[in-house]
């Protein structure tokens, strides 16, 4: 069974049956019905035409549900308008299923979920076990995202930042389960970028593109996080790198800078960089000062702070650090890291331990409690 020729065919199947003039909801469970008949049929009997197969099946299945249900009953009049059998118009409706996915009416976990379930072909099971969360806790997401976008119209122009910002929160979730959200959220952005001409598009894919090739080296074998100094670079994806910086260059060459280029011009200076040590932090900084004039995110400033630390050194990093809110999330982490460099390990390791406490997954606070420890021992001796 090829599930990648089914997930590309998905956006397809779903557009076509939405454009017949069935509600996203509707259509959305009748494509999920083909899929899962697909995977029973398909491995003895393949068809000559899978886009075709998928939307008559789909067609079918949403017409035995309307005639099942008293109140679809008005909908029967469709089955006049059934098309004749044949090839299926080959019409890519990906962009559009994108935008109606990060409607600004859905939260974000459910945009997540909802683009994932339609545009990505995954299950709700699947789902459900990137984000462990029980099956049925996903079902009611997804259920409650297609009831608030069965009623918008599915040529409602779209925003591509909200778009943008889901595919982003898609890769942020990373791998759990048995589904690798961050490939999934790369092979989507992907799909998005092939049908939209929008340098932002070609940022994020570069930026993810640059992040992925260093997971590898992001932990040890015992599962612990190693820090970007301290990473193994020969095991970083060159191939992913050299492509990363080629979208880069081409986006920004188009001068429509924006935010996830910025991102992504910081992360190929990290990638550009034999060592640790040959990191062009000035550059670094420099960029993160464009960021600043792009978004108004705080986290931009506590990275920045980290930065004018290694360009400046600590004492000036700490300075910088004065100026960002103390509330932010990793503050007292990145606080402890400059005052280990600027040579005072009691207040170094006091953060540390506090940051520990802050942490917002195990890995990391398994991490800071190290950083305590090695500090105090240091000082015992």
């Amino acid at each position: 069974m090829d599930e990648t020729l089914l997930r590309s065919l998905t956006p397809s199947v779903l557009g076509i049956l939405v454009r017949r003039g069935i509600d996203f909801a509707a259509a959305e469970d009748a494509v999920q019905d083909a899929l899962v008949e697909a995977v029973r049929v398909w491995p003895a009997d393949p068809p000559r035409d899978p886009l075709g197969w998928l939307t008559t099946v789909a067609w079918r299945r949403f017409l035995d549900a309307a005639r099942a249900d008293a109140a679809r009953r008005r909908r029967e009049d469709l089955v006049d308008e059934e098309p004749a059998p044949g090839p299926a118009p080959t019409v890519d409706d990906t962009l559009q299923l994108y935008f109606l996915c990060a409607h600004p009416s859905l939260t974000p976990s459910s945009a997540v979920a909802l683009t994932l379930r339609a545009v990505g072909g995954l299950t709700t099971r699947q789902i459900a076990h990137a984000y462990l969360v029980p099956e049925a806790t996903m079902a009611q997401r997804i259920s409650r995202a297609k009831r608030t976008v069965s009623g918008l119209r599915f040529d409602r122009p779209g925003d591509v930042a909200t778009v943008l910002r889901v595919l982003y929160l898609v890769f942020n979730e990373g791998y759990s389960g048995d589904v690798d959200l961050a490939a999934e959220a790369i092979r989507l952005t992907r799909q998005l970028a092939a049908a939209i001409d929008h340098a932002e598009v070609a940022g994020l894919l570069a930026l993810m593109l640059l992040h992925h090739a260093r997971r590898a080296a992001r932990t040890a074998p015992d599962g612990s996080l190693v820090p970007l100094a301290e990473q193994d670079r020969s095991s970083w994806d060159t191939r992913s790198i050299a492509e990363g910086v080629e979208i880069l260059q081409a986006a920004l060459a188009r001068d429509q800078l924006g935010e996830f280029q910025a991102q992504a011009a910081i992360a190929a200076l990290h990638a550009d960089a034999p060592t640790a040590a040959e990191t062009d932090w000035v550059q670094i900084v420099e960029w993160y000062d464009e960021l600043s004039r792009l978004t108004a995110n705080p986290v931009v400033q506590l990275n920045r702070a980290v930065a004018v630390g290694e360009a400046d050194g600590p004492r000036a990093g700490l300075t910088a650090l004065a100026a960002v809110d103390d509330a932010l999330p990793r503050y007292t982490a990145v606080a402890a890291y400059l005052h280990e460099r600027d040579g005072d390990p009691a207040t170094a390791a006091r953060l540390y331990a506090e940051a520990a406490q802050q942490a917002p997954n195990l890995a990391e606070r398994d991490h800071l409690t190290r950083q305590a420890a090695r500090l105090n021992a240091l000082r015992r001796r």
